[in-house]
């Protein structure tokens, strides 16, 4: 059996590409400006769409004239959610994760009875020009109804408020509990301490670079439609679109994503917008193009967290932790999107253990529907919720227990030879020393020496605090199987095509799909470290599903495990075969051939030998191929993981917080992570880097709020507050290495860890600066006014 079937390790000792700090090749157009991304592409004859949104958050719709609109110079069409219904398309946003007893009310391309959330789509004009279809928005007149609205979700179902769908009378879309209730019970019940905090997740807003866009292309002569798009997931948005909204055959349906400027998260969905715009350019048999600007990007792209949770530790006098118990009210916005319901649900309270040793664990979710933009998966998606709720348990513990919190963390670690460690929250971790990376943190800052300095500001009125946030992250969602189990409606696999040209020059082709990852570079010094061939002879390509048949996307921190995974089992597959035609050509068994940098040699007889490029030229000449084989040298890889893999460390982060002012200075911050082996470390301190920003904005920024009428009131960048780079430290970073055993290239991914950190790691110092004014939790975004206010700057 091959490595590429037991997922072992390679056999070749490589030729430096894996590990090596490479450049990376895609930045070169994108920093010059030839990158190609969805609005700069111009098709003959395109057209433009706007879409009309509601004003309110909760109306129902008694008519839309659209008379005065579709008279305007340069306007082609408008269209009402009735059209749409008539032209008997499925129009239906489907979920992609059920749960039991969740409630699925119909999500439609256009609003046709009521609106539920401010920036609902109701109707849509296409023109000739962008200007013009967004002028003639203006012009269409809808009635509206209004009726009474809820945006908080613990109202939303305490509250006597009208339902935001008829189909959920109390607004609870799912109740999820996770864990042994009783064991959990009993272990407070035995335990000789308890302590609590209440907290509050805000919404966040994607912020990425480029906002959504799409354009569609219909072919009415061959039945097919062309849609490039801002997309994570290409090969999930073809199913959704068939099978949901559009009812073409998938194989009718290519989906291109080209140079996709971020997306946290943002970009997995399937939105209205998309399947709007083809289906207008299949009304019309025209291109039609969306672009959102980036207040309409506010409005309607998934927001991510709003949790309102209560969360409770049970330990010990010694600080042994003996349980958790955790209450959230998650809102899910006013429709399902395609992984709310995991994100709150299996993605949040599996890591309620954290990296602890955790005898019971307890957590019950009330899913709400309210009237506010749908929320999904944001960068830590349901990872990033837990591991903020047990590290702050963790801190007011040792609050409680007058304990240093390092040290509490680290008597209740998961001990090394305790991996795999199956938790009580339904998790198996796959390795850690998460002991080595804590020390290796708290050395970086000289932890003793800190806290004596702290005692000593005191004495000056000067407040300085020490955070900490230890986390693990469950990485690359899989097996298939669990994960349908669970209520996926989507696989965990991950698949490649790893090709040889007849020159010796290699193609890779990926079902995942790059928004300034790097994938180009890691995956190409994947596959040249397996073949022995330079980076420079490797071409990824992604994001096109007419030339990779099938893929699951990027997210979930899956590209370099399982996207990885895939290329490298490929690879090996493609090395196998290589090996034998060497063999055969070579006139010695397979068993007697060697590889070492792209050479098959003889064993015994390096001079007998032939480069694997050479042989990719025989593959394809076929003259001279062992019996039976057929020519050509190009494998197709499914991988589907045996489990999650669980990168982990921990985060310090050093503040001065001004009692008088509220004033925060983020003095210095340290990230020591563990993502297993690492393909390159400057894209991984990249990643890290990105997420250390977006875990402080969470802290210190970010938070989107709505009025008392239900209207965004954080709409725009000078309301909703992204941390510039002068708001943000320097970063200082460090790495152990614990591989994953079951990954074939013994990684685990990286893309949210530091957002998972920072967040918590943040808050932990403000609390711990504020420690004398009996001050243990501020929610986020711990701005200056709720410091000062905390601590009686209003008295």
């Amino acid at each position: 059996m091959s490595d590429a079937d037991t997922g072992g390790a390679s056999d070749t000792d490589g030729n430096g590409a894996f590990g090596a700090a490479i450049e990376r090749g895609e930045d070169v157009p994108l920093l010059t400006g030839s990158g190609e991304y969805t609005d700069d592409i111009s098709l003959r004859g395109t057209t433009h769409l706007a879409i009309r949104r509601s004003d309110h958050a909760h109306a129902r719709i008694e008519n839309i004239d659209t008379s005065d609109a579709e008279a305007m110079e340069g306007v082609l069409a408008v269209f009402t959610g009735e059209d749409v219904v008539e032209s008997g398309v499925p129009n239906t946003i489907l979920t992609a994760w059920d749960l039991p007893g969740l409630v699925q009310p119909q999500y439609r391309m256009l609003a046709t009875d009521k609106v539920r959330h401010e920036g609902t789509p109701v109707a849509a004009v296409v023109a000739e020009t962008r200007h013009a279809a967004h002028d003639a928005l203006e012009h269409i007149h809808v009635e509206y109804e209004e009726l009474e609205h809820v945006t908080d979700p613990v109202d939303a179902v305490e509250r006597d408020v009208p339902p935001v769908h008829d189909e959920a009378e109390d607004n609870v879309a799912f109740d999820f509990e996770l864990g042994d209730a009783d064991a959990t019970d009993e272990a407070f019940a035995d335990a000789d301490r308890v302590a609590s905090v209440d907290l509050r997740q805000p919404r966040l807003i994607p912020n990425a670079m480029e906002p959504r866009a799409a354009l569609a292309d219909w072919e009415e002569a061959t039945g097919k439609l062309r849609l490039w798009m801002t997309s994570q997931n290409p090969h999930l948005h073809r199913m959704l679109l068939s099978a949901g909204t559009l009812g073409l055959p998938e194989n009718k349906i290519q989906v291109i994503a080209p140079e996709v400027g971020g997306g946290f998260g943002s970009k997995i969905y399937h939105y209205p917008d998309e399947a709007v715009t083809a289906w207008c350019s299949m009304q019309l048999g025209r291109p039609v193009k969306w672009q959102a600007t980036r207040s309409e990007s506010y409005l309607t792209d998934c927001h991510g967290r709003d949790h309102v949770t209560t969360g409770e530790i049970a330990l010990d006098d010694d600080g042994t932790i003996r349980g958790v118990r955790v209450e959230t009210h998650a809102g899910l916005g006013a429709q399902l999107s395609q992984f709310g319901t995991a994100t709150p649900s299996y993605l949040y309270a599996t890591v309620l253990s954290g990296q602890y040793t955790i005898p019971a664990i307890h957590c019950h979710v009330i899913g709400a529907f309210t009237n506010t933009t749908p929320v999904d998966a944001y960068r830590g998606a349901g990872r990033a919720e837990g591991i903020y709720v047990i590290e702050r348990l963790v801190d007011v513990a040792a609050r409680e227990l007058e304990v240093d919190p390092a040290e509490l963390r680290r008597r209740n670690l998961v001990p090394p030879d305790e991996f795999p460690y199956e938790s009580a929250a339904a998790l198996v971790y796959d390795s850690g020393e998460y002991e080595r990376a804590m020390d290796l943190a708290l050395e970086h800052v000289d932890y003793e020496a800190l806290r004596e300095r702290q005692r000593e500001l005191r004495n000056e009125d000067r407040y300085i605090g020490i955070g900490i946030g230890s986390f693990i992250e469950s990485a690359g969602l899989s097996p298939s199987g669990l994960a349908g189990d669970l209520g996926a409606q989507a696989g965990g696999w991950e698949s490649s095509i790893v090709r040889f040209d007849s020159t010796g020059s290699v193609t890779v082709l990926a079902g995942t799909a790059d928004q300034g990852q790097g994938h180009r570079t890691t995956y190409a010094q994947v596959a040249a470290e397996e073949l022995g061939v330079s980076v420079d002879d490797v071409t990824v390509v992604e994001g096109d599903t007419d030339r990779i048949p099938q893929g699951m996307g990027t997210y979930g921190s899956r590209s370099a495990s399982v996207g990885g995974g895939s290329i490298a089992r490929g690879a090996r597959e493609v090395r196998e075969k290589a090996r034998r035609i060497a063999a055969h050509q070579l006139e010695t068994s397979v068993d007697d051939i060697e590889f070492d940098d792209g050479e098959f040699h003889v064993a015994g007889a390096p001079d007998r030998s032939l480069h694997i490029q050479t042989i990719a030229h025989e593959a394809y000449l076929g003259h001279d191929l062992p019996e039976g084989m057929d020519p050509g040298l190009e494998e197709t890889n499914f991988y589907d993981p045996e489990n999650f893999t669980y990168p982990f460390g921990t985060h310090v982060a050093v503040v001065e917080v001004d009692p008088e002012t509220g004033e925060i200075e983020i003095e210095r911050y340290v990230a020591v992570d563990d993502c297993g082996e690492i393909i390159n470390p400057m894209i991984v301190e990249g990643q890290v880097h990105g997420g250390i920003a977006q875990g402080i904005g969470a802290a210190l920024y970010e938070g989107a709020a709505y009025d008392d009428d239900g209207h965004l009131r954080t709409r725009r960048m000078d309301e909703y507050v992204v941390p510039h780079a002068t708001q943000l430290p320097d970063y200082e970073t460090d790495h152990t290495v614990t591989p994953s055993p079951h990954n074939p290239i013994g990684v685990k991914g990286v893309g949210e860890s530091a957002t998972i950190a920072a967040a918590p790691t943040i808050v932990s110092a403000v609390t711990d600066a504020l420690e004398p004014f009996g001050i243990d939790h501020l929610d986020m975004p711990i701005t200056p006014e709720s410091v000062w206010r905390a601590t009686g700057g209003d008295n």
